[in-house]
């Protein structure tokens, strides 16, 4: 494709597929991560079979659930997220078939670019779409892909529900279908692969739609106001009876499984029992009485993956593996951290959300305590004792009660340590304004702290900034390369006409 500017959803694109590549959390977080790394994404059209395997699965569970609510679903930024990420993917497929990069326009380039379109401001599917195919294509609306509409069908579309495209043509359910429709040859294609998976979504989806009658209107006035955050999905249902392609696994990896491992790394307390045990006798201070831990007898809900969650599992290894030498505050930082550390461990082990554990009184005056420790290690310079503390409040759980308060303070504490070259709280923040975490979101401002932890010897993000030095100079090396194929095609288009002339005047 001709070279263009950049657009916010080609950046969006690029980015999602690159954390999803190298197991980062996607900002906002996506449903169903683990079962999308099962489906094998190596960008094949077979993976594509996959991925509407899956969407079906998606689909009958819902059903079956009493959640099947369309509305309710792309309110979640969680589930939306999953659409959205499946469309990128589906597009980058087609664009490799094409042998060309994927172009994605937003609504507003879309109507720009494009002014015969008749998009809908308040219709999900058309909010974005992707461009292929070869140079010509470019300028021609028939070319672009609303990759997020055969998503759509094939998880909503029923006999009352029909997804109209955009284009006029019939929308595929599927992206196999869709895809393979769109392909450069496809008489290459057409051996009959595309039909079959045509009628088995068919199949698939109007066994789904057995269960749908039953369901539909409860569905709707049970579920209307339900919060989207308890819109949850158990892919592994004993009840389906339909053979699947892929082995669904459970919905979404634990946070706090990793959590629970990655403290385990960090410095060995002093001579402290776990927190389960009937009678703990660790203290902060001396004259601190013994602590009983009370587990919530709420039923445990599961939760999203939490972005800040996995920054702090990795903090808290960086802490451990990265040694940076501190004058002042370390007594007060061991002593906190002998207690949070105990907290961290007992918390791992729970099979429920982090904020669904409940402490007595006196553990929660321990973990004050500590906290209060760590406050003035950090208010003495302890670059550490800032970062763990920092963690804590952007968590909601630190000594800050209001939430915004304590997020603002979390941050603040963030960037005194990256601005005293810590370089693990630089990698940190480095991550706040990629994912927009107690920031705005600002690639540049997180290339910036990137650099400066890689400058400061952190090797990970020195990685980083070398992958991102070197897939900088491809695409230097490639305008370049675009630029002296036009400067070539002129010179031969001169030396045609002088010899043109000199056989006219000959």
């Amino acid at each position: 494709m001709s070279a263009s500017p950049l657009t916010p959803l080609d950046y969006i694109a690029a980015g999602y597929w690159q954390d999803f590549l190298a197991g980062r959390a996607i900002a906002g977080g996506i449903a169903y991560e683990k079962e999308l790394h099962a489906c094998v994404l190596d960008e094949s059209l077979e993976s594509l079979q996959r991925v509407d395997t899956l969407l079906s699965q998606v689909r009958r569970d819902l059903i079956r659930g009493g959640l099947w609510d369309e509305a309710t679903l792309l309110a979640d930024e969680y589930y939306r997220n999953f659409i959205v990420f499946l469309g990128i993917y589906a597009g980058r497929v087609l664009a490799s078939q094409w042998q060309h990069e994927p172009k994605w326009y937003g609504q507003f380039e879309l109507r720009k670019r494009y002014p015969d379109l008749s998009l809908i401001n308040d219709d999900f599917y058309q909010h974005m779409a992707v461009a292929y195919g070869d140079s010509h294509h470019d300028t021609a609306a028939k070319s672009l892909f609303f990759a997020l509409e055969p998503i759509g069908l094939r998880l909503f579309g029923h006999i009352d529900r029909q997804f109209d495209s955009v284009q006029g043509a019939q929308v595929a359910s599927g992206l196999y279908q869709a895809v393979i429709e769109r392909l450069p040859n496809l008489s290459s294609h057409s051996n009959g692969t595309a039909v079959n998976v045509a009628a088995q979504n068919t199949a698939e989806d109007n066994n789904a739609d057995v269960h749908l009658n039953t369901h539909i209107s409860t569905s709707q006035s049970t579920h209307t106001h339900q919060p989207t955050q308890q819109i949850l999905i158990n892919s592994n249902s004993k009840e389906s009876q339909e053979p699947i392609d892929v082995e669904i696994p459970s919905i979404a990896p634990n946070a706090y499984e990793v959590l629970a491992s990655q403290t385990a790394m960090d410095t060995k307390p002093l001579v402290q029992p776990e927190l389960s045990e009937p009678e703990p006798k660790y203290t902060v201070a001396d004259t601190q009485p013994p602590i009983n831990i009370k587990s919530s007898p709420i039923e445990p809900l599961p939760t999203k993956p939490s972005p800040i969650l996995d920054m702090f599992a990795q903090l808290l290894v960086e802490l451990n593996e990265i040694e940076v030498p501190q004058t002042v505050g370390q007594d007060n930082y061991q002593q906190a951290c002998n207690v949070l550390e105990h907290f961290e461990q007992y918390i791992g082990k729970q099979d429920k959300p982090r904020d669904q554990i409940v402490f007595s009184d006196k553990h929660i005056a321990a973990k004050t305590q500590a906290l209060q420790k760590l406050q003035a290690s950090a208010e003495s310079g302890h670059t550490a004792a800032m970062l763990r503390l920092a963690m804590y409040e952007l968590l909601n759980e630190g000594l800050v009660t209001d939430k915004n308060t304590a997020i603002e303070s979390g941050t603040a504490l963030v960037k005194q340590a990256a601005s005293k070259n810590d370089s693990r709280a630089q990698r940190l923040l480095s991550k706040m304004y990629y994912q927009g975490i107690g920031v705005a979101q600002d690639t540049d401002n997180g290339k910036h702290w990137l650099e400066q932890a890689a400058d400061n010897g952190h090797t990970a993000a020195a990685s980083l900034v070398q992958q991102w030095q070197q897939a900088e100079a491809l695409m230097t090396t490639r305008k370049q390369e675009q630029h002296s194929t036009k400067r070539y095609l002129w010179l031969f288009a001169a030396v045609i006409v002088v010899a043109l002339l000199i056989i006219i005047i000959v």
